[in-house]
């Protein structure tokens, strides 16, 4: 040390010894810490992730339920005028003899 004091020189050695190693540790500690948060975050962004596409597979499951019990339950005509509608083509009268 500098100047003398009353503590003995072995003792201030320690300390400032383990000082020095906290010191050397703490860039190791605090890339292991940023590690393990980055691997939370990612983690939880795949659970996510994951979760959005069940639920997506579910309301497109309901969905074509819904449109195939629709389907059933109109009646034929209904069906035929519907789909005349959609595909804008008129029915062709039968051919005369």
């Amino acid at each position: 040390m500098a100047f003398p004091t009353s503590v003995n020189n072995m003792i201030t050695d320690s300390v400032t010894q383990a000082n020095v190693n906290v010191l050397g540790d703490a860039p190791a500690v605090a890339m292991g810490n940023l590690f393990q948060a980055t691997n939370q975050a990612l983690g939880n962004a795949a659970h996510n992730a994951t979760t959005a596409i069940q639920q997506n597979n579910v309301a497109a499951q309901a969905a074509t339920t819904m449109g195939v019990a629709t389907l059933y339950s109109l009646s034929t005509a209904a069906t035929g005028a519907a789909t005349k509608d959609v595909f804008g083509n008129p029915v062709a009268p039968a051919p005369k003899k």
